[in-house]
């Protein structure tokens, strides 16, 4: 989807059930905190909204974006959680360190997902510049917090 034509925050309804028994693991990514904590309290709030129970969303904090995968994969091994939520921020800097930490992220966190029959969602920000991350983080695209949640929710319904 391009977040171009399209504010984040508004998505569809369509399969979201009771949620109330369900267990999210929300992992945060510490690099770029401006933009984590505001994807994290955007969606822990969408989870409320659905009906979420405050002490079934478990948050864990990862030094950075590439740790994603291993927290998801700790998170996503115990019986207790249903879905975990993978929260980070990587901005493109002059180097090609960019696509390779995106790219590992992406591929370790569909290979959890695949290993644990269980939602992981990539709530993970690639942006070029930090305006662009600001805008997907409660600017004028909405919050990718929020999506993320509704991802979430969406895959338990499936």
């Amino acid at each position: 989807m391009a977040s171009s034509n399209k504010n984040l925050s508004h998505f569809s309804e369509r399969n979201i059930n009771d949620i109330a028994h369900y267990k999210f693991g929300i992992l945060v990514s510490e690099w770029n905190s401006e933009i984590t904590e505001s994807l994290y309290a955007a969606a822990v709030e969408t989870l409320l909204q659905h009906k979420a129970r405050r002490e079934h969303i478990i948050r864990k904090m990862v030094p950075g974006s590439y740790e994603l995968s291993l927290g998801a994969q700790w998170l996503a091994q115990t019986d207790e959680i249903d879905a975990v939520i993978c929260l980070g921020c990587v901005i493109q800097g002059e180097t090609p360190h960019f696509d390779y930490i995106c790219q590992a992220i992406a591929n370790g966190l569909t290979n959890v997902a695949l290993k644990y029959n269980k939602p992981v969602v990539f709530g993970v920000l690639t942006t070029l510049t930090l305006q662009q991350a600001l805008d997907r983080a409660g600017g004028k695209h909405g919050n990718k917090g929020d999506e993320a949640a509704a991802t979430a929710i969406k895959m338990l319904g499936f």
